[in-house]
């Protein structure tokens, strides 16, 4: 996992001086080796040659953590997180995951925008291929079980390449997409399903949208980078026509909303059930179901239909 990480952020985000960027290189060989202490010892290197590089801090909480060394590593994502408080790393989501921070309620917009721009060349292979991705088949059959009349205007809520867009295309009339991500945009665009598409965060997006004008909203695989669902459905209420249809798939949680080792926030139903009834939106399905697997096989997940 970490050496995944150095490996992207050296190919992302440059620190200007060569030597350290080598240095930082070699480090992730040693980690990807699974040699954390030669990581760290080179890690420290590079910080002393670009001390506001907040990658290398960054990578540095990465190698402590592996050590077992949880205070050093809480103090160098502070780091990273104070010379980069935009927070593309996601360094707020490790403290939160440590117990360093507060849970922020959603990651940080730099954080998805970054983590999906790099995803962008291999998502479905990795996510269809390897994960065996079924969000978009189970927002439809979920659908499918409580309405058939076709929709006039459908949102596609963090779009990405286009998968769920794909899956819905012949059952609606108009259909918008929206993703922080611009590379994943661009795929989408690629696949010319989408009468439009926008470079935004969902709920920004939302808030330009007529009200009542749309009669569908999908969100596949998308809450897991939002904690508090409050605004969301907040917002696809607004959105949304009188009998208007939100279906999204979530990760399951026992309690609330918690951020997981793999810093996706996951949902309890029972949570789910109350900011629905806040929101003023029923409940017609929500089940247990797996949109995808993971390293220990299929990942505890919800699907779920709000009616307004």
């Amino acid at each position: 996992m970490m050496g995944e990480f150095i490996r992207d952020a050296a190919l992302l985000l440059s620190s200007g001086d060569l030597i350290a960027d080598r240095r930082f290189a070699y480090a992730a060989d040693y980690a990807a080796r699974g040699d954390h202490h030669a990581a760290h010892d080179l890690l420290q290197q590079v910080l002393e040659r670009v001390p506001a590089w907040a990658a290398a801090w960054f990578a540095l909480g990465e190698a402590c953590a592996a050590l077992g060394k949880f205070d050093a590593a809480c103090a160098a994502y502070e780091r990273a997180l104070a010379v980069a408080p935009h927070d593309a790393l996601g360094a707020a989501l490790k403290l939160a995951q440590f117990g360093a921070a507060p849970l922020p309620d959603t990651a940080p917009d730099a954080y998805v925008k970054r983590l999906f721009d790099d995803y962008a060349d291999r998502f479905e292979t990795h996510l269809v291929g390897r994960l065996g991705y079924r969000g978009p088949q189970l927002l439809a059959d979920a659908i499918a079980r409580l309405r058939q009349t076709p929709f006039a205007q459908a949102i596609d809520l963090g779009c990405g390449t286009g998968l769920c867009g794909e899956r819905f295309r012949a059952d609606v009339g108009q259909l918008a997409g929206v993703d922080l991500s611009p590379r994943m945009i661009a795929q989408a665009r690629a696949k010319h399903i989408y009468d439009r598409l926008d470079v935004a965060d969902i709920e920004t997006f939302l808030a330009g949208e007529a009200a009542g004008s749309a009669d569908l909203v999908l969100a596949a695989d998308v809450l897991v980078y939002i904690g508090d669902l409050r605004p969301l459905f907040a917002a696809a209420h607004r959105v949304l026509q009188r009998h208007g249809l939100f279906a999204f798939t979530a990760q399951t949680a026992s309690r609330g909303f918690e951020l997981g080792d793999d810093l996706r926030y996951a949902h309890a139903p029972g949570y789910i059930r109350e900011v629905a009834r806040e929101s003023g939106l029923s409940l017609p399905l929500l089940e247990h179901a797996a949109a995808r697997r993971g390293a220990g096989g299929d990942v505890a997940g919800l699907v779920a239909v709000l009616e307004k």
